[in-house]
C-alpha cells in the first residue's frame, strides 16, 4: 500500500481573452486583490488560432497571462476556477455576454493543468462542477503537446512563456 503524503504546491498561472484590452489591467489588479503578486505578465498576444469565443465576445480578440508568486495547493484550483468565473459574470455586457474570459490553472515540474466547467474523456472531475485537465506535459526539456491540446497552447510563443513561468516555480520549490 502507498503512503498517502500530501500535494506539492504549484505555480498558478491564468490566462484571460478578450478584445478589450483595459480589462487586462481592471481583472489583474482583482487578482492579485485575490492571489497576491504577480511574477509574470506576457506581452498581449494575438487570440487567433480559434474563433471558438467570437460569437460571444466578438472579434480582434487578445490573450495575456499571468503567474503569480506564491505558491498553492493544487486542490485549490477549483475554489479558483469558481471565483473568476463569478469575476466573468461581474464584467458580462448588457447582453449577458461575457466581456472576458479567465482561464485559471497551474504548472508543476511535469505538467500545466487547466480548470475548465466541460466535461471531456480527458478530463478529471475534481469537484462542485469543476475538472481538470492536463493540457501539456513537460518532457525533454519544455512542454509538448497532448492531441487534445488547444491550438494556441501548442504554439512556439505559448510554449516559451509556460517554459518561463515553470522556471520560475523550478527556482521557488529549489529555495525551500
Amino acid at each position: 500500500m502507498g503512503r498517502i503524503i500530501v500535494a506539492e504546491q504549484v505555480k498558478l498561472m491564468v490566462g484571460m481573452i478578450s478584445n478589450q484590452d483595459y480589462l487586462f489591467e481592471e481583472i489583474k489588479l482583482r487578482l492579485i486583490e485575490e492571489f497576491g503578486v504577480v511574477d509574470y505578465e506576457s506581452d498581449l498576444l494575438p487570440f487567433d488560432k480559434t474563433k471558438y469565443y467570437e460569437k460571444e465576445m466578438g472579434k480582434n480578440l487578445n490573450r495575456k497571462f499571468l503567474s503569480f508568486k506564491e505558491l498553492m495547493l493544487p486542490h485549490k484550483l477549483v475554489q479558483i476556477k469558481i471565483f473568476t468565473n463569478r469575476i466573468e459574470k461581474e464584467f458580462m455586457d448588457d447582453e449577458k455576454k461575457r466581456r472576458i474570459n479567465i482561464d485559471p490553472g497551474y504548472i508543476n515540474a511535469g505538467k500545466l493543468v487547466l480548470a475548465t466547467t466541460k466535461d471531456w474523456q480527458h478530463r478529471l472531475y475534481l469537484g462542485e462542477g469543476i475538472y481538470g485537465e492536463v493540457t501539456l506535459r513537460f518532457k525533454g526539456g519544455s512542454f509538448s503537446v497532448w492531441e487534445w491540446t488547444y491550438p494556441d497552447y501548442q504554439t512556439a510563443s505559448y510554449i516559451e512563456i509556460f517554459n518561463l513561468i515553470r522556471e520560475l516555480y523550478m527556482r521557488k520549490i529549489s529555495k525551500k
